[in-house]
């Protein structure tokens, strides 16, 4: 062993992680936005169905009124 041992030379590493987010981070941002759109959809339905009951309560309220004041007299 007259020969020293070669030392392999390189570059110092690069923070390569600060450059893109971690994969994870990136799968759960996707994730959120999917999952924000349902919600909007959800929400949009629900609002539809209230309202819808909300008319259909005003008619019923209506009726039994118009029924009570036709057998009062």
């Amino acid at each position: 062993m007259s020969t020293p041992r070669r030392r392999i030379i390189r570059p110092p590493a690069a923070p390569a992680a600060a450059v893109s987010p971690p994969r994870q981070l990136v799968k759960l941002r996707a994730r959120l936005e999917n999952e924000r759109a349902a919600l909007a959809r959800w929400q949009a339905r629900f609002r539809r169905a209230f309202h819808a009951m909300e008319r259909l309560q005003r008619t019923v309220s209506r009726i039994e009124q118009r029924i009570a004041q036709l057998e009062e007299p």
